[in-house]
């Protein structure tokens, strides 16, 4: 399978010119072909991707079972008396917790607050588009 340069950029959260800068540096490959533009192998955007993904910040947990770790920008809060929904944009992806208030209130979550969304899930769908 091979992604367009847009489709890619998309995918790792990055601009098109991101990804044409790596390409043009050699840290990914693309292929042009007779009929269109330049395409990047799944594989290798799959390598990348995983190199991309950031660490953990310093003094946070070491040792976790979680391993979809999506940093990004809080972008809405709605509270009420109990409980506190709280939305982040994570590159791409639009992440949307459920939390109590009080947790809210700790962390001081506001639009423009950076945060980190931690995704453990005992069932995850998985779609092909």
């Amino acid at each position: 399978m091979s992604y367009r340069i847009s489709e890619a950029a998309a995918v790792l959260g990055v601009s098109d010119d991101t990804v044409r800068r790596w390409i043009d540096n050699g840290r990914i490959a693309a292929v042009s072909g007779d009929d269109g533009p330049a395409r990047v192998d799944g594989a290798d955007l799959a390598r990348l991707a995983t190199e991309l993904r950031s660490a953990p910040e310093p003094g946070t947990a070491r040792l976790e079972s979680a391993r979809n770790r999506l940093v990004g920008i809080v972008t809405r809060v709605v509270k009420d008396g109990v409980m506190a929904q709280v939305e982040l944009q994570c590159g791409p992806y639009r992440i949307v917790s459920l939390m109590s208030r009080e947790a809210a209130d700790e962390l001081d979550l506001q639009p423009g607050s950076r945060a980190a969304a931690q995704v453990k899930a005992t069932n995850v769908i998985v779609e092909v588009p």
